[in-house]
């Protein structure tokens, strides 16, 4: 059978169709704009963010489009999202931070009133890609965001907003600043997607949304040394498939801040197949991964927290070199509704697993305490604990955290406690931050509980890799107890568990011969 002929001319033809076609497609007017066609050099030196924003202004002028980044390296300071824009950085392609002598990003914008949070959730406008008030915001593809000159602790910013004066007027008037200090910051938007890019360096925070609605996080890989994304007062989000590397702040942050200037819940939040860890910056990207001493990483609800969360779920991930899950609602708010299912970590400083309400109570004119309730947690597999405890839940002494169950558990401590840990009397949190490493140490190695209505344990097995003289678990001010399956392993000795006197109500142990009442 003989080949169809194609003739020079034929060929040259189909060639210039095809040019045509793909240079239409990068036009303005098929909704498709191209940075490159408004000036930006993509060669590290150039400011480029004046382009990128005359090429998101035309798409907006249009009703809408994709503004296109292609592979190079765009100099920027603050660029300016609208409604209804598809930012895709693709292949190849960087957005880099320009440095703090170019004044390049927008000063802060005024803050009113009294701040009840730190200066990196008062402004937003000081940010490398920013937006509020926007309807249809999509920044995806497989480029890279680097912070590059991002402040990641602009401390006048936290006193600027009042922060440093918290509950108290701030009486000086503090001009603007341009103190670029966060990667992506929206604000009050609807319908977000952000898909398939690479932060990295990403300031004080890579990822922040406050007051966001439907938002979608998925497929992103971070790798910076504060916080990878905070989630606050959001409602409707689902962070899926990211990879967020940060040893020195929280990875996955919800919190519900007043930063709006009411509380506001974060609501309707699924994560879902993602990875923290607490490497050191840098390390995840170039495959390495060395572990940060003592790397924070984790996925915390919290401490901000005056609106509080409802309605969420976090399953399958993984945790590596950083501490573990941590529930934290201490500004007068509540946390409830939330589940907690299939958990992997290795290598998790201080604790696994952190759940704890306080009297903090940044937030105007708290009436209400702290309230935590409705919590599952289960299938979580912990290896490499802190010697401090494995699993901590602390209630208030006036308002137990109540509902809670924790099944198909098993967690391995480093171990190495002694007598004198053993016999140890946690203080109380209170107004404290709500750390464990405030509190230290504590007499069990395992379980240590305290102040809880209504608390279901099954299933849980808990040792050690160094011989440790504290008992396994401790029970104080518990009001309906319910333990089943449980296995410890125990120095020679030491008791299982320690049950309060006089505090411990409605016992019930079953399938767990290691435990007898002292």
């Amino acid at each position: 059978m003989k080949k169809p002929f194609v003739s020079a001319g034929i060929l040259s033809a189909l060639l210039l169709g095809l040019s045509a076609i793909l240079n239409a497609a990068e036009s303005s007017g098929q909704n498709y704009y191209n940075v490159r066609s408004y000036g930006a050099a993509g060669d590290g030196k150039k400011l480029d963010s004046p382009a990128i924003d005359q090429a998101i202004n035309a798409a907006a002028e249009a009703g809408g489009g994709t503004v296109f980044v292609p592979a190079g390296t765009y100099l920027s300071g603050s660029i300016h999202l609208k409604s209804n824009i598809h930012l895709l950085i693709d292949a190849g392609a960087t957005i880099l931070g320009a440095p703090q002598s170019l004044h390049a990003y927008d000063e802060t914008e005024p803050f009113p009133g009294i701040a009840y949070q730190d200066g990196g959730h008062c402004y937003f406008h000081n940010s490398l890609i920013w937006g509020e008030n926007l309807t249809n915001v999509f920044i995806t593809g497989h480029g890279t965001i680097n912070g590059g000159g991002l402040d990641r602790n602009p401390k006048i910013l936290d006193e600027m907003c009042g922060y440093g004066h918290f509950q108290t007027p701030n009486t000086t008037n503090f001009p603007p600043v341009r103190i670029g200090n966060k990667s992506i910051a929206l604000k009050l938007c609807r319908n977000v997607l952000i898909r398939d890019i690479t932060i990295f360096h990403g300031g004080h925070f890579a990822i922040l949304a406050t007051g966001c609605d439907n938002v979608t996080i998925d497929n992103v890989t971070i790798d910076t040394n504060r916080d990878g994304m905070d989630l606050d007062c959001c409602r409707n989000t689902v962070v899926s498939n990211c990879r967020v590397n940060s040893p020195i702040d929280d990875g996955i942050c919800p919190k519900s801040t007043y930063a709006l200037g009411e509380t506001r819940l974060t609501e309707n939040l699924t994560i879902v197949n993602c990875q923290v860890s607490g490497f050191i910056e840098g390390t995840l990207l170039d495959g390495t991964m060395k572990p940060a001493k003592n790397g924070l990483g984790r996925i915390k609800f919290g401490t901000e927290a005056s609106g509080g969360f409802r309605n969420c779920t976090v399953a399958n991930c993984t945790f590596r070199s950083c501490r573990g899950l941590a529930l934290e609602e201490v500004d007068g708010g509540i946390l409830e509704n939330i589940t907690i299912n299939n958990l992997a970590m290795t290598d998790v400083p201080n604790y696994a697993i952190y759940l704890t309400t306080g009297k903090r109570n940044r937030a105007p004119k708290v009436t209400t305490s702290s309230r935590m309730k409705n919590i599952l947690i289960s299938n979580v597999i912990a290896d490499g604990v802190g010697k401090m405890s494995g699993i901590q839940i602390m209630g208030l002494p006036e308002q137990p955290i109540e509902n809670v169950r924790l099944e198909n558990i098993r967690l391995t401590n480093r171990g190495g406690g002694s007598t004198n840990d053993a016999a140890i009397q946690p203080k109380e949190l209170g107004t404290g931050y709500p750390e464990p490493d405030k509190l230290g140490t504590l007499p069990a190695y395992g379980i240590f509980a305290r102040h809880v209505r209504n608390l279901e344990l099954a299933n849980i097995t808990v040792n050690f890799a160094t011989n440790d003289f504290r008992p396994a678990a401790y029970f104080a001010d518990i009001q309906g107890l319910e333990i089943d399956n449980f296995k410890p392993q125990l120095t020679r000795g030491v008791p299982a568990a320690i049950f309060t006197d006089n505090d411990i109500f409605d016992l019930v142990i079953r399938n767990s011969p290691a435990l007898s009442v002292k």
